[in-house]
Order: structure tokens, then sequence, then C-alpha cells
């Protein structure tokens, strides 16, 4: 491949940000009288977004009449604790370090909205050193349409046909075929026992940050 951007989804790829989406979910169980549920449990559906916890947490689908009000109340109450641990995945720290040695740009395509992705990145140390940062709703469609990676390869000025999205979730994959970039997926990240990344039709796969070199 001739890379030039290699592009990570945010949670569950670059960052595990689990331990915090989980404490606020159980916040708001709390809120509603429930027992907290364990990490154990609500860390497969961290790549999910709030359909995903509040599915894990209250058994809500997006068509329920509660869901907006329930929505808006755990990103209230993920305001709260969203920098209390986020960790760089074993190895990324690495790997962002060899990337820029070998001259590639690398940047962040998330589903998170950017009240959090820009303070989350801050709270990372990498908000300075990536090309690009887009978040969910910095384009009309995110992910699995192929709108933000696009903007995050024009914002790096290079050609999609010269990046590689590398996610945890299959609206990564979908996301990036859309795009014309080439696809990988994060085994170490979010997977839950449903998956089955192996027919997403993504072109690599890696079972630890590191792996990514090779395929550069």
């Amino acid at each position: 491949m001739s890379v030039q951007l290699v592009l990570f989804d945010l949670d569950g790829t670059l960052a595990d940000t689990a331990p915090d989406l989980a404490h606020a979910l159980n916040l708001q169980r709390e809120k509603h009288g429930m027992a907290a549920l364990a990490q154990d449990i609500i860390r497969p559906y961290a790549s999910h977004g709030t359909p995903g916890l509040l599915k894990i947490g209250f058994g809500l689908a997006r068509d329920d009449a509660t869901f907006e009000s329930m929505r808006e109340e755990y990103l209230a109450l993920y305001d709260q604790v969203f920098c209390r641990q986020p960790t760089l995945f074993a190895g990324i720290a690495e790997l962002l370090q060899q990337l820029e040695a070998r001259q590639f740009k690398w940047g962040v395509v998330t589903n998170k909205p950017r009240r959090f992705t820009l303070p989350l990145m801050q709270a990372l140390g990498l908000s300075v050193r990536a090309a690009c940062i887009v978040s969910g709703d910095d384009c009309e469609r995110p992910k699995p349409h192929p709108d933000t990676l696009l903007l995050a390869a024009q914002q790096a000025r290079i050609s999609p046909q010269h990046c590689i999205y590398v996610g945890d979730a299959e609206r990564d994959i979908i996301a990036g075929r859309a795009a014309g970039m080439a696809s990988v997926v994060a085994l170490y990240g979010y997977l839950g026992e449903a998956d089955k990344p192996d027919e997403w039709g993504a072109g690599y796969t890696i079972n630890t940050p590191l792996e990514l070199l090779a395929l550069l």
C-alpha cells in the first residue's frame, strides 16, 4: 500500500475510554434506582456510542419514546466524568512515535461528539500531534457513512486512496470501504461475542497496535 495518512477510530482503537463510559452509564442507572453493571458487561458496547450503551444499560432502542431524553441525560453525566482516566491502549504511544518518525501523518475520525473529542484528545496529549481530528457531528452523516473519513483526508490534504482507517467496529470498516480507504480491524478493541470481524470485509486485522507497522 502507498499509505500517507493513518486514521484511527478513538474509543476502542486509539484510547481505552470504556471505564469512563461505563462509569457514566452506572451513574445513570443509579439515578433510575438500578444496580451498577460490571465493567466486563459494558465494555463490548463501548464502541457503539450511546445507542449501544443505552441498550445494555436500559434495554432501549433508538425508536423508543424515551431514547432521546435518556441519551441527553447520559451525555450530561458523561460530560462530568469523561476525562477521569482515559488511557492509550498498550502499544499506541510507540506506534504513534514510529509513524511520526517515518513521516506518516495520522489523525482521528470518531462518532463521538466534538464537545468530548477535543478535550479527550487534549487530556491524552495528542491534540497538537494529529494531522486531523474529525468528530461525528462535524458532518451531517457520521459513520458508517464515509463523510467524516473523507473530511479527514481533505483536512490532511491526502487522497483517500493513500489513507488507511483502523477501527474496532463494523461501521468503521463500512465507512472505510465506502471512502475508498484500506481498512483494518483492531481486534484488541471492544469486540463482543456477537461481533464477527472476519465477515466485515476489512482488508486486514491486527491483534496489537504495533502490528500495523508491518502493513505500511
